[in-house]
């Protein structure tokens, strides 16, 4: 623990930038417990807070922007690359895309107070053609009064701090033990929230191919379009597809064929609706395996306002 307390002290600034980077890059490392840490020891040392305040939100606005940018370029496929990778269940997609769509880049300004909506909410801006202009205002603001947030409590609580160093400094090697244990259960629940989501949006797909046929084949056939009504808007649709807000709204026979699309990773959303839809009594429905994205990429018609 002396050592862990002499790296802060030696080399405090380097650790707030590279764990806030590694952090807000989307990697599972902890980021605000070294800022308060390294607050706590700031204040016991009679040394200026602003350093950690201005190293934290330049390394926070460094990893936004990267995911801005490639939310611009690459929006679709980075969302599904971010969900493949991270612990976070697909759903989060479509939350932040609510969330993004509803209140826009002001969003961006509690992004990081709410677990797995920041990397996302900052792509989903990207990808929304947000300008650099007022992403880099919102976002500047949300990453200031986050990091903020975290010097506050150490310098508020640097007696408790200390105390905690102390501890932890008796305990000895059994700390680490701790310490570790509790970052093994973390992320073994984060994997066990993501493996039960997985489990439950399980079901046969139908491909776009099919899809084509059987709206040829079968006129009664219902696509339902899961998105948002905004995305919808912005982005277009299958032809023939309806969007409705509830469920309760649908009119259709529980005999028909209902095919649901999405444009989020691992079609999360269109298996949602589809398992929620089999849950009213409707038997004959499946998602469209990789949505709208796919769709298009199959050279298929969509349709725009």
């Amino acid at each position: 623990m002396e050592a862990l307390i002499h790296i802060i002290q030696v080399y405090g600034l380097w650790v707030v930038f590279f764990s806030v980077l590694l952090d807000q890059g989307g990697l599972p490392t902890p980021s605000y417990a070294p800022m308060i840490l390294t607050s706590a020891l700031a204040v016991d040392a009679q040394q200026p807070l602003w350093p950690i305040l201005l190293v934290a939100t330049i390394a926070a606005l460094l990893a936004d922007i990267a995911w801005f940018a490639g939310g611009r370029r690459i929006g679709a496929q980075l969302l599904r690359l971010m969900c493949r990778i991270s612990l976070s269940p697909d759903s989060c997609v479509g939350t932040t895309r609510r969330i993004y769509e509803k209140w826009g880049a002001p969003s961006l300004i509690l992004a990081k107070y709410i677990p797995g909506f920041a990397a996302v909410a900052t792509t989903l801006a990207g990808q929304a053609g947000t300008r650099w202009p007022r992403f880099l205002i919102y976002d500047g603001i949300g990453a200031l009064l986050w990091a903020c947030g975290a010097i506050v409590l150490g310098a508020v609580f640097h007696e408790a701090v200390g105390a905690l160093l102390q501890t932890l400094e008796d305990l000895g090697h059994v700390a680490l033990l701790i310490l570790v244990l509790a970052v093994m259960l973390f992320v073994a629940w984060k994997w066990w929230q993501r493996h039960q989501f997985l489990a439950q949006i399980r079901m046969a797909r139908i491909s776009t191919d099919e899809l084509r046929m059987l709206l040829s084949e079968m006129p009664t056939t219902v696509v339902l379009d899961a998105r948002s009504a905004a995305s919808r808007q912005q982005t277009g649709w299958i032809p023939g597809s309806i969007h409705v807000r509830d469920l309760s709204e649908l009119r259709a026979n529980p005999g028909n064929e209902i095919v649901v699309y999405c444009d989020c990773p691992n079609d999360a959303s269109a298996a949602t609706v589809a398992k929620a839809l089999k849950a009213r009594g409707f038997k004959r429905v499946r998602p469209l395996s990789g949505g709208l994205d796919a769709w298009r990429a199959s050279g298929l018609p969509v349709d725009v306002v």
